[in-house]
């Protein structure tokens, strides 16, 4: 603590990311990347700009990107917003949309960025308790409150609303903004984008890291009706009028518009992930159901923290979260073929010993 900070540093509760350890033949599975390259398009795009015009500031608007993503969901440009990452645009709308003299809503069991947003920028905030299957209840939200914000699927759960449940959610709630985060839609959930045209208080966000494999060059983006975006636009302009640099511009441009690549890579990785589900529960595990890029599993006998020190030493990283309720779970990230097999031998030999 220095005397220089400003009174709210002292009090923040950073939020922690994965471990990026650079370790040879490591398997990593903690931090729900995606296992198969970008789209090659999006390769040879960003090789293509990689020229003298690095010199000029990017677009501010990002208009063909926006012009992109509002073709593929059938909106207009004026509905869509892009910033870098999903992070971002959840930072932008947790000050432009979530902070009202009523609190925020959200499950107990979710993102940890949603408490770290709310303490620095001095939303209210209220956790609603999954219930005991790690699942959200709508009726727990019946409540007054002045915005609410729900993963789907959820994080670390990987459990997914139907989207009559969203529906639901939203139109109960038609005085507060209902914001969906839907960082792991690809992989099996039900996007709410189909009802951001029925109802003005909804925002659905969505990123390129996790199913456009786009982790390392920072694109979300976030739809819904106009006055929604403009209040987005507006936080942006006060703080970085220039949030996504040219070659992620065109880079996540090229990548929306390859939809082969796009269904192949989240058709593995679900193929995937029910395999592992399988092996895991021959394994004496509990998985929960997961419409994600990861399972979270606890043991029926083991720890979930001495089980991520075991798998560490195998040179096999996986997500712990010590938190009460989950301090047993693992959070896996689906992996390539061979990188599932090497979590599993391991466990077996963990298991066995």
């Amino acid at each position: 603590m220095s005397r220089y900070w400003s009174p709210i540093v002292s009090k923040l509760r950073p939020y922690v990311a994965g471990e990026q350890l650079r370790i040879a033949n490591m398997v990593k599975l903690n931090t729900n990347e995606n296992p198969y390259g970008p789209s090659p398009k999006a390769l040879e795009a960003i090789r293509e700009a990689a020229d003298d015009r690095l010199r000029l500031y990017p677009d501010p608007t990002a208009t063909e990107l926006r012009e992109t993503i509002a073709a593929r969901f059938g909106l207009t440009a004026e509905e869509v917003f892009v910033g870098n990452g999903s992070d971002e645009v959840l930072a932008h709308a947790f000050q432009a949309l979530l902070k009202h003299e009523r609190p925020l809503l959200y499950p107990d069991v979710t993102y940890a960025f949603y408490s770290t947003y709310s303490l620095l920028y001095g939303v209210e905030a209220i956790e609603v308790p999954v219930d005991d299957r790690f699942r959200i209840r709508l009726a727990d939200y019946d409540r007054p409150c002045g915005a609410i914000i729900i993963p789907n699927p959820n994080a670390p759960t990987g459990i997914g609303l139907p989207l009559a449940d969203i529906e639901a959610l939203v139109a109960a709630h038609l005085d507060a903004v209902v914001v969906i985060d839907e960082a792991y839609v690809d992989f099996g959930g039900e996007s709410a984008i189909p009802l951001i045209s029925k109802y003005p208080n909804l925002l659905v966000i969505q990123t390129l890291s996790k199913s456009r494999s786009f982790a390392g060059l920072r694109v979300g983006f976030a739809l819904g009706q106009r006055e929604l975006i403009e209040a987005l636009v507006r936080v942006k302009d006060s703080f970085n009028s220039y949030p996504l640099d040219r070659l992620a511009q065109l880079a996540a441009t090229a990548a929306i518009r390859d939809e082969a690549w796009f269904e192949t890579s989240r058709r593995k990785i679900i193929a995937n992930r029910q395999s592992l589900v399988g092996e895991l529960e021959a394994l004496d595990f509990e998985v929960l159901p997961s419409q994600a890029n990861f399972v979270f599993a606890r043991h029926q006998s083991q720890s979930g923290a001495a089980l991520l020190a075991a798998l560490r030493e195998r040179n096999i990283l996986v997500r712990h979260f010590a938190k009460p309720r989950i301090s047993d779970f693992l959070r896996i990230s689906i992996g390539t073929d061979e990188e599932c097999a090497r979590l599993v031998s391991a466990l077996k030999e963990i298991l066995a010993a």
